[in-house]
């Protein structure tokens, strides 16, 4: 949450002519309403459901770049799509970055508590074992700009690529 998903997903598709799918946003989408009103109504489970079908069906398309959700990890059916269709990359930052990339923002369910920081503590060491463990390829995003990073990603996966072809 916070780590530049979104913003270095879009940049990758341009940079790479792909498509670029956020699964929040198919799933607001699909459902038309926000992810949060999502978690207000049905709650976690009930947002976790829907993004397990949304990763089953993004995952199903070609020469797409996908931005999952934070959490979409944590489901296994979310991991075993990601690992058979995809080349999982774990944008990785430092929980300070996180939250200063996340304070102001009202749309992250999961931070609307009365200590934020502490939640994003308790998601990075809950989830970060099992972004590593799932990563093709784990890339910092602390100092480097979006095109930056994503033209470093595109690096690795082109030099990735013509060693796997070789």
């Amino acid at each position: 949450m916070g780590a530049g998903k979104t913003t270095i997903g879009r940049s990758l598709a341009r940079l790479s002519n792909k498509t670029f799918y956020d699964a929040d946003h198919e799933i607001e989408a699909r459902t038309g309403v926000r992810v949060p009103i999502i978690f207000e109504i049905e709650g976690e489970a009930g947002f976790r459901a829907r993004e397990v079908e949304t990763i089953r069906a993004l995952t199903a398309l070609n020469d797409i770049v996908l931005a999952t959700g934070g959490g979409a990890v944590l489901n296994p059916a979310n991991r075993e799509c990601l690992r058979k269709h995809g080349f999982v990359i774990y944008l990785r930052a430092s929980v300070e970055e996180l939250y200063q990339r996340t304070r102001q923002d009202k749309n992250r369910p999961l931070l609307q508590t009365a200590n934020p920081r502490a939640k994003l503590e308790q998601l990075y060491t809950e989830r970060d074992p099992i972004y590593r463990e799932l990563a093709d390829l784990v890339v910092d995003t602390g100092r480097q700009g979006v095109q930056q990073l994503a033209q470093s990603i595109l690096t690795e996966l082109s030099q990735r690529h013509d060693i796997r072809s070789s």
